[in-house]
């Protein structure tokens, strides 16, 4: 579990330094690309819900 949640602190740490000096000069791409960013963190933290549920049922099973 602790690879996925740093591969996710990566994720936020790499959308936050995008945001500070790499950002597009079109306002539209931008929007696009922080839109689409977001979205991926958003499915990623449902997805480490996923996984961690599905560790508690298991856990659950084994008593």
């Amino acid at each position: 579990m602790k690879k996925q949640l740093y591969l996710y602190m990566a994720m936020i740490i790499a959308f936050i330094v995008y945001n500070q000096f790499f950002q597009v000069k079109d306002e539209r791409l931008n929007e696009g690309i922080n839109i689409l960013f977001a979205s991926f963190l958003f499915l990623y933290i449902g997805y480490l819900a996923y996984l961690v549920l599905k560790r508690i049922k298991d856990t659950g099973k084994n008593k």
